[in-house]
């Protein structure tokens, strides 16, 4: 995950991600630098448009949210249909 994380702050600085650069990110961290994942990890971000794949990661997350809004407003009107249900009942007892 750290090589990731490295990767993107490479993007967000303007650097290009290269093996070089990912290599002095990880070594200013203090862990020891893993050549092989160094390697995939250039090669496999080679043509991918970093901030085209941040946008569509952002806009996923954001949907899940929306659809537990409409979970919190169902269990809304579950509690009022139960509270004027226990009103009736007790109307009845007096009525």
């Amino acid at each position: 995950m750290e090589y990731m994380y490295a990767a993107l702050l490479l993007h967000k600085l303007g650097e290009a991600i290269s093996e070089e650069n990912l290599k002095k990110v990880i070594s200013a961290t203090g862990k020891p630098i893993d050549e092989a994942k160094v390697k995939v990890l250039v090669e496999s971000l080679r043509d991918v448009d970093i901030d085209k794949e941040l946008e569509q990661a952002t806009v996923t997350s954001v949907a899940p949210a929306a659809g537990g809004e409409e979970k919190v407003e169902e269990k809304k009107e579950e509690k009022e249909e139960k509270a004027s249900e226990a009103a009736e009942g007790l109307s009845s007892l007096f009525g």
